[in-house]
């Protein structure tokens, strides 16, 4: 009966969690969906600021398809609206997408309370020193995405498109699937330094075992930009798995630095060690 009541309290206090996080990512959610930002100089002040404005149709999430579309798809590019319902899905799918991104510090709170008490000192402290690295490593990873690989993507197969004759359009539901994958998938891979280092940290993996295999890793690098970039042309490959291979270099060095700083004090922690 004990056992039983420790998992009836941990369900409930993982439903209270959930709870905690709706009351946040929903209202986000349908702001998003019935507000659009508009800019404007109110009486009282001297610039121009952002303010919400009720617009259930062009919203939040239409605004930030259409800044998509204009910082991602080469000029001249048709976008279409193949299925009857396809632009709200895209809308829901963006306004979802925002409500996470900016609930996120939020979420990141209740899912560490919910976890906190089943974890370690070391562990407590491994989630306090990375989270605010990770947390930047994602959003520059997004943003070099964003400004760099999805346009530079775009206009390379488009390129194919033109040289067969064929007419550039691509269907609104293909062009937000492929440009948050890519997006979100280079924020992912910009963890890898935070992932590596945190496995050293925790004593998983030595930090001399990063050194060892990095000709395994780099390959790793090579065929993850293989597997996920849509074209055969090796350029967008490299583009992925080049700043890939910096990052695994990074979190090596990031471990290794560590190693040496564990080493060092277990040998003072023996009798004539530091001698």
């Amino acid at each position: 009966m004990n056992e039983l009541h420790k998992l009836l309290s941990v369900l409930d206090e993982f439903r209270r969690r959930l709870v905690r996080i709706a009351l946040v990512v929903v209202p986000l959610f349908g702001f998003f969906l019935t507000f659009e930002v508009r800019w404007g100089r109110p009486s009282f002040l001297p610039w121009v600021v952002p303010y919400p404005w009720p617009s259930p149709f062009y919203n939040v999430s239409a605004q930030v398809f259409e800044l998509m579309r204009t910082d991602m798809l080469p000029s001249g590019v048709t976008l279409l609206n193949v299925g009857v319902g396809e632009s709200v899905v895209i809308q829901m799918e963006i306004g979802l997408l925002l409500s996470i991104a900016v609930g996120m510090p939020w979420i990141v709170h209740e899912v560490g309370a919910f976890l906190m008490p089943a974890m370690r000192r070391s562990e407590r402290a491994l989630l306090k020193n990375v989270g605010i690295p990770a947390t930047v490593l994602f959003f520059v990873g997004f943003a070099v995405a964003w400004i760099w690989i999805t346009p530079f993507t775009f206009l390379l197969l488009f390129k194919y498109v033109g040289a067969m004759g064929l007419a550039p359009t691509i269907s609104a539901e293909s062009f937000l699937e492929f440009a948050l994958l890519y997006t979100l998938a280079f924020g992912i891979v910009f963890e890898l330094p935070v992932f590596i280092y945190s496995l050293t940290r925790i004593g998983l993996i030595a930090g001399g075992f990063w050194r060892k295999h990095w000709r395994a890793a780099v390959m790793g690098c090579l065929i993850f930009g293989m597997i996920i970039t849509p074209d055969n042309s090796g350029i967008t490959m490299l583009m992925i798995a080049a700043p890939m291979a910096v990052l695994y270099f990074g979190g090596m060095l990031a471990a290794e630095r560590h190693q040496k700083r564990v080493d060092r004090a277990k040998l003072l922690t023996i009798p004539g060690g530091a001698a």
